[in-house]
């Protein structure tokens, strides 16, 4: 399937087909109303927690996988760091070009198909925007991981130095807090929500939700696979990001890997 394109030179359909994604009908239908949901609300202290973990300065070009509305994306660009944000919903996407902060530019893309190559000081994919959705329905069987390609790209973007920190549910709090709604495949290690989302209007849709989760030897085995050298994992909660040691009681683990000289 093939998408149209804008004008912008940064444009991934000009290079590369742009697949279709079991989480584009979903944020097409939230539009804005993302931004409603509480895991959304603590971008600014994900980012301050970010800039000091990775030495992230004014004048460095970040790339943000997964944009969505461009929430990160944004408040790093306040901080004088230049941004391009790649979502494959093209309903974000359009969000996220509003009132962006100069620098900050806003390409549709597809996350398992990325061709940078050098090009940026750091990546970052977080609060599953697009590492831990790839294990959907559609998802091939056979490959190591769904997500790994994810990975691969964001390492294939930034320079040698370069830093790169992604966010990934955990499996241990995703079965320990299992919900009647969950429905947990162990062999996979994919969790399926049967949910509703509402968009702006508060029309409901019925959904559901395929998001990967992991173990931290899992999440260094992909970063060493990837051509990553793993700098750290904690354990998080969005809005809350600390350099906690890996536990069984945080929703996420928060990676933070660089791409060797």
């Amino acid at each position: 399937m093939e998408y149209g394109c804008d004008s912008s030179p940064l444009c991934l359909c000009d290079r590369r087909r742009v697949l279709s994604h079991w989480f584009e009908p979903i944020a097409d239908h939230l539009g804005s109303a993302y931004l409603r949901y509480s895991f959304t609300r603590g971008t600014e202290q994900e980012v301050r927690f970010l800039v000091d973990a990775m030495g992230l300065q004014p004048g460095d070009r970040v790339l943000d996988v997964g944009c969505g509305p461009g929430r990160h994306a944004h408040a790093l660009g306040r901080l004088g760091i230049e941004v391009v944000g790649v979502d494959i919903a093209e309903r974000f996407i359009a969000l996220a070009r509003q009132g962006a902060p100069t620098g900050v530019t806003f390409v549709r893309g597809d996350a398992r198909n990325l061709d940078f190559e050098g090009e940026f000081d750091a990546a970052i994919s977080l609060c599953q925007g697009a590492f831990g959705l790839s294990g959907g329905p559609a998802s091939a069987p056979d490959r190591l991981d769904p997500d790994l390609p994810v990975l691969q790209g964001m390492a294939r973007a930034i320079r040698p130095g370069g830093r790169v920190a992604f966010s990934a549910f955990s499996a241990y709090f995703q079965v320990r807090y299992l919900e009647e709604t969950d429905e947990f495949d162990a062999d996979r290690g994919v969790n399926r929500e049967r949910t509703t989302v509402l968009d702006e209007q508060q029309n409901p849709l019925e959904t559901e939700l395929w998001t990967s989760c992991f173990t931290p030897r899992e999440l260094r085995f992909l970063v060493a696979v990837a051509g990553l050298s793993l700098d750290a994992i904690f354990s998080v909660t969005p809005g809350r990001y600390a350099a906690n040691p890996p536990d069984l009681d945080h929703p996420e683990f928060l990676v933070l890997a660089s791409r060797p000289f």
